[in-house]
C-alpha cells in the first residue's frame, strides 16, 4: 500500500513510520524538518513542506491509498488547519481511509452523558485547549464522507509495544490510566487493515 503519514517525526508517528516501511508499504511523509526523521529507507519518500499548506499536502498525497495522521496540537492550530485540507484533498482523489491519533478527552463521558470527557469532571486537566483542538478535528471528520477512525489514547508516556492493552468504541476503557507510545502506534497502524472502528473514536488504555 502507498500511504501518506503526517506527524512522522513525533513520538507516535515515528513508531508508525517504522512499522509501515518494515512491512513493505510505500510511505510518503511531509516534514518541515526532514533532518529530524530517524528512519531512512527505500520505501520512504520525504516531502519537505508543511501539513497546513494545501499544495504540499496535495503533492505528497498523490497516488496514495490511505492517510494516517499523528499530528499533535503543538500549542497552535496545526491540527485544525491541516485536517480540513486533508479531508478535501482525500475527497478530490477518491481516497477513503483516514486514521488519526486524537486524545481521550474527546471520548464520551461515562459520568455525565451528553458531554465529552474533557468537558466533564472525568478530566483531570485544567487546560482544555488541546482537547478543543482535537474536538474540532473530530467534528470535521464526522461531517465528512471518509472512512475515518480516531485512536484516542489516555496519558501517553514514552514506551515500547507491550501488547496487553484494552480498547473500547467511543469510551475510555474502565479505569484506564495510561498507554505507551509504542502500543498506541501499533494499534493505530493496525487500523489500516481493520474495519472494526470505521467512523468511530476508540479509546485505548492498559
Amino acid at each position: 500500500m502507498k500511504l501518506l503519514l503526517l506527524g512522522s517525526t513525533g513520538r507516535v508517528g515515528s513508531c508508525v513510520l517504522e512499522k509501515a516501511i518494515n512491512d513493505g508499504h510505500k510511505v510518503h511523509v511531509i516534514a518541515r524538518h526532514p533532518e529530524k526523521l530517524a528512519a531512512h529507507h527505500e520505501n520512504l519518500t520525504i516531502h519537505t513542506g508543511d501539513a497546513t499548506v494545501n499544495a504540499d499536502l496535495e503533492k505528497a498525497m498523490e497516488g496514495c491509498e490511505a492517510v494516517i495522521s499523528a499530528l499533535g496540537t503543538d500549542g497552535g492550530t496545526v491540527l485544525t488547519d491541516s485536517i480540513p485540507l486533508v479531508i478535501q484533498a482525500m475527497m478530490d482523489r477518491g481516497i477513503k481511509r483516514l486514521v488519526t491519533v486524537g486524545t481521550a478527552g474527546i471520548l464520551e463521558s461515562r459520568t455525565e452523558p451528553g458531554l465529552l470527557r474533557y468537558q466533564s469532571s472525568e478530566s483531570r486537566r485544567r487546560l482544555t485547549r488541546a482537547a478543543e483542538e482535537h474536538h474540532r478535528a473530530y467534528l470535521a471528520m464526522k461531517q465528512s464522507p471518509l472512512q475515518w477512525t480516531i485512536v484516542c489514547p489516555t496519558y501517553l508516556p514514552d514506551g515500547p509495544e507491550i501488547g496487553n492493552y484494552r480498547v473500547e468504541k467511543d469510551y475510555l476503557p474502565m479505569d484506564g490510566t495510561q498507554i505507551s507510545t509504542g502500543d498506541t502506534a501499533v494499534f493505530t497502524y493496525k487500523q489500516l487493515s481493520s474495519n472494526e472502528f470505521i467512523k468511530s473514536r476508540v479509546g485505548i488504555a492498559y
